[in-house]
């Protein structure tokens, strides 16, 4: 099935959840409820674990501003810079800082502002994951609402990096009268909502920031209830418990679309489904990975378990990012799964035996995509064990490269640059990467400070081609989201996938 942005599909209501509270006109209230997907570890959105969790991006962007802003689209935008570039021999990054905004104490943000958060993000004591990025740029110097900085070592996507992970400005007086603790107490930001009550595990209340720069959101107050488990989740939207909800089974989608009082929209998203491959154990096997990859049928997954909404894809690149090349091609051929195995002595009589991590209902269909995996794997003398576990202790052993030798997961990357797809989630010293290959090492190094863009894309390109062909990761395919909601309110999605309670309004 080939996806643009679909229109608008009519969907309707249906029995009420056991104990949910009755639904209620938003033309009576001004609350709107969210059932979200995942948990909120950690309220600081530029350190640890959770601040590079694509899904939790929506929760911080509706309290936090980041230095530049996304439009649906993803196209870039004034945030809280209104302007920003390198000088011609770009050994130089100036940026403009919006005046008027306020933090939600009622007090002035301040260039001094954008200057301690951009410090602090660069400095590895502090705990930012994407340190390495933002130590490229320093020794800032304010002029009026002008901010200038050296750049320390040439990255071509520092500014793409403004509007994504962990680009957000946190208020140097209040922060540093506080301290972390504090701040995770009574987090404040400039967003357009303010943290109400934080009940962790359970939900979030925000309310509306009367002072935002950007214009008072159309809600007084948002509730975002913290429910982990897909079907669930279904079952507030169409008992009217929540208004909204995201990351549904597509049957379920499916289903209620034939219904009146809930409509739905499915969105291509920035998200691709992916298997890490950790290089120990039979992984460091070439044949066993190889082997491994061939024997999925991709479109067979996305037909049979997601009613046919999502793209197959071969590398990390989405048909949407800078380097995605159609001509690298994985395909479905079990018979050649077979053969590899038997070059390393394996057989259906004789499997190689690994275990696969994946959560179970962060995203629709995961475990079950999984097992139809272990199963396509089984025919041709692959046994993999399922191990589950939730989002968040993914991100804790990857962190720690102690991720087993395979396991699933979401990569996003809203800002389309092939740096942050295959260059951190292949490049060993990141973070983010299990895989510490000498070869991948050497052929993206050179890329991180090119220059010229079309040889960085070019060079991306090629390291694509060379990590398909050895198989040392096994993407699968770029996520289509559902979004069910009451028919009382119209939500614009974004191809981020950040589903913001600032862009959702009474129909």
């Amino acid at each position: 099935m080939s996806f643009t942005r679909r229109n608008t599909l009519q969907m309707g209501l249906a029995g009420l959840l056991a104990g949910a509270a009755p639904k209620i006109a938003l033309a009576q209230v001004n609350d709107l409820t969210i059932a979200f997907n995942v948990n909120l570890p950690a309220w600081d959105p530029t350190t640890g674990p959770s601040a590079v969790n694509p899904t939790i991006q929506a929760i911080y962007q509706s309290v936090f501003d980041q230095y530049i802003s996304q439009a649906p689209n993803l196209d870039f935008e004034p945030g809280i810079l209104t302007d920003w570039g390198w000088n011609d021999d770009r050994t130089k990054v100036m940026m403009t800082v919006r005046e008027g905004v306020k933090w939600h104490d009622g007090s002035d943000l301040t260039p001094e502002d954008v200057v301690w958060s951009l410090e602090r993000a660069g400095n590895p004591e502090t705990g930012n994951p994407i340190q390495f990025v933002w130590g490229k740029i320093g020794n800032f110097t304010i002029d009026g609402q002008t901010v200038t900085g050296d750049v320390k070592e040439y990255d071509p996507t520092i500014f793409k990096w403004m509007g994504f992970l962990t680009a957000y400005v946190l208020p140097k007086a209040y922060y540093e009268r506080v301290g972390a603790e504090g701040f995770e107490a009574a987090p404040i930001g400039t967003g357009p909502y303010m943290v109400d009550r934080f009940e962790r595990n359970s939900f979030l209340r925000l309310k509306a920031n009367p002072d935002y720069w950007g214009g008072v959101p159309e809600f007084e107050s948002v509730t975002i209830k913290f429910v982990t488990d897909a079907a669930s989740r279904v079952a507030e939207v169409e008992s009217g418990a929540s208004h909204v909800t995201l990351e549904v089974p597509y049957e379920e989608f499916d289903r209620l679309k034939e219904r009146d009082g809930i409509m739905g929209t499915t969105t291509p998203v920035s998200d691709i489904g992916m298997i890490f491959l950790n290089d120990i154990d039979v992984m460091t096997d070439r044949n066993v990975r190889l082997a491994a990859a061939h024997a999925i049928d991709k479109q067979l997954i996305i037909d049979r378990l997601l009613s046919g909404y999502g793209v197959p894809i071969d590398t990390l690149q989405t048909p949407e990012y800078a380097a995605y090349d159609p001509s690298i091609t994985v395909a479905y051929d079990p018979e050649l799964a077979k053969e590899y195995l038997a070059k390393s002595g394996y057989s259906t009589e004789n499997p190689v035996r690994f275990t696969i991590q994946t959560t179970r209902g962060f995203k629709p269909k995961d475990y079950e995509m999984i097992q139809a995996i272990v199963g396509l794997w089984r025919r041709v003398g692959i046994e993999a064990e399922i191990e589950v576990y939730e989002i968040a202790k993914h991100f804790e052993l990857r962190a720690a490269d102690q991720l087993a030798p395979a396991a699933f997961y979401n990569w996003g990357n809203s800002v389309g640059d092939p740096t942050t797809s295959t260059g951190f989630a292949m490049f060993g010293p990141s973070p983010h990467s299990v895989w510490d290959g000498q070869d991948v090492f050497d052929a993206i190094v050179p890329l991180w400070g090119e220059s010229d863009e079309e040889k960085r894309i070019a060079g991306f390109k090629a390291v694509d081609r060379l990590i398909a062909e050895e198989a040392y990761v096994i993407p699968l395919l770029q996520y289509v989201q559902p979004i069910l909601h009451s028919s009382e309110v119209a939500v614009t999605p974004s191809v981020s996938g950040a589903l913001l309670p600032q862009r959702i309004s009474r129909a």
